[in-house]
């Protein structure tokens, strides 16, 4: 099992009221020049986000939801500074109630 870190938001304010997107392709671009790979993942409506364990998250979280997993907690940690307005957590996959790290609620886990 992989532990994955996430900061987690309304899909509205992560993805259109923060400059996100310039984030995510400077830190793509910089794994790129490094030779390093992708460690993080923009996902809309996180399936995680329906196990039982996170369901205090998932009730805090205004919904829609929107969350950046990532393998690497010190990007996590770096982006919660940056944003602030964020809820930050772990989880364990793939596991009984959480198969796919990184699907949408919208499409079947894998």
């Amino acid at each position: 099992m992989q532990t994955y870190y996430y900061v987690l938001a309304s899909r509205k304010f992560l993805i259109e009221e923060e400059p996100l997107e310039e984030v995510l392709k400077e830190r793509r671009r910089h794994y790129q020049e490094t030779g390093k790979e992708i460690d993080f993942w923009l996902v809309s409506e996180p399936a995680f986000l329906t196990a039982p364990e996170l369901s205090p998250q998932r009730n805090q979280c205004p919904q829609p939801a929107a969350a950046i997993i990532s393998t690497n907690p010190q990007f996590i940690q770096w982006l919660k500074l940056r944003l602030e307005f964020v809820i930050t957590g772990e989880f364990q996959a793939p596991s009984a109630t959480i198969p796919d790290p990184i699907a949408t609620a919208s499409q079947p886990a894998a």
